[in-house]
């Protein structure tokens, strides 16, 4: 048992340490707001699409793609939305906070955090691109639907802006351009320049601990306590109880190790920091949205240690 907690704390404690080191480097103001917006665009449009492209084109993508995989990630991000969605319109009395309150609570931070303790994990994030594929593009039409219909205010964006959004997403992009190295490589014999590959490599050494300080940096415990009710039920929500009824179906299907890890953060993961932004831009409840952010930042140190616990202990990782 000790062991087991051992595992589950090496798994996740250096991942949120740097994150509180990025916490505490703002706090001694060796950092800013600036760093935070800077070190996102980066990481966002730079560093993570080159670690989701030096894994995947260094994979053997026919071997390795996972249709039923990625189909699985898509249905159950539909079935969490729709699902919330239509349970907030009967308890979540409060019309203006409706959007913000269901975005927060389905929309995780798969693509930091996820590749963040994969790699901790298992020493590459090869089971996060098929995750990604499946649950990003819906992440991303669903919260504009939410927030569109469900907004405090006329206008805003509409499904085919999230689309068209979508088919410009960095990541979404460098996960297709890994698909065509792998072929190539595999299918042709292709090789890549040494410059060029040790290049991308040097990138993407970058993005994890880049993107931690970030998410570190950028924590505000203040606003964990504005709205506490909603945001208690949306971090509930968001870190326990969709992986409480989706894991034990994955664990059924079969899924076990870095697959299993990489569906548990998919489903247990904070809430993005993005959803803020969207919010604000789309007449959505800003406040409600920032405070379940921070709380499940803050609360996910937890919960996903005691999961990892849970499955070491149960011999499925």
């Amino acid at each position: 048992m000790l062991e087991n907690l051992i595992y589950s704390l090496n798994a996740t404690m250096p991942v949120f340490l740097v994150m509180v080191g990025g916490y505490l480097l703002k706090r001694l103001k060796m950092t800013n707001e600036s760093f935070v917006s800077v070190a996102n665009k980066i990481n966002f449009k730079v560093t993570l699409p080159a670690l989701l492209l030096k894994d995947l084109a260094g994979s053997d993508i026919t071997k390795e793609f996972d249709l039923n995989y990625v189909l699985y990630c898509a249905i159950v991000t539909t079935i969490s939305f729709w699902g919330i969605w239509g349970l907030s319109r009967l308890f979540v009395k409060e019309d203006k906070i409706r959007g913000a309150f269901v975005q927060a609570s389905f929309r995780g931070s798969i693509a930091v955090l996820g590749i963040a303790l994969v790699q901790n994990i298992y020493g590459d994030s090869n089971s996060m691109p098929m995750v990604i594929l499946g649950a990003v593009p819906l992440y991303n039409i669903y919260s504009v639907i939410v927030l569109t219909f469900e907004s405090n205010e006329p206008g805003g964006k509409t499904v085919k802006d999230a689309i068209w959004g979508i088919a410009q997403n960095p990541i979404i992009l460098s996960i297709l351009a890994g698909i065509i190295c792998s072929l190539l490589r595999t299918g042709l014999g292709f090789s890549y320049p040494l410059i060029l590959s040790r290049t991308v490599d040097n990138f993407a050494k970058m993005a994890t601990p880049l993107a931690l300080l970030a998410l570190g940096a950028g924590f505000e415990g203040t606003k964990a306590v504005k709205k506490i009710k909603p945001s208690l039920v949306a971090s509930a929500t968001k870190l326990l109880i969709q992986p409480l009824v989706f894991l034990p179906v994955a664990i059924a299907l079969g899924y076990r190790d870095a697959a299993l890890v990489a569906l548990l953060i998919m489903l247990g993961s904070p809430t993005t920091p993005s959803t803020y932004i969207m919010a604000e831009n789309m007449g959505n409840d800003g406040v409600l949205t920032s405070s379940i952010v921070a709380l499940t930042t803050l609360l996910s140190a937890f919960t996903l240690t005691l999961f990892i616990f849970i499955l070491k202990t149960l011999g499925l990782v």
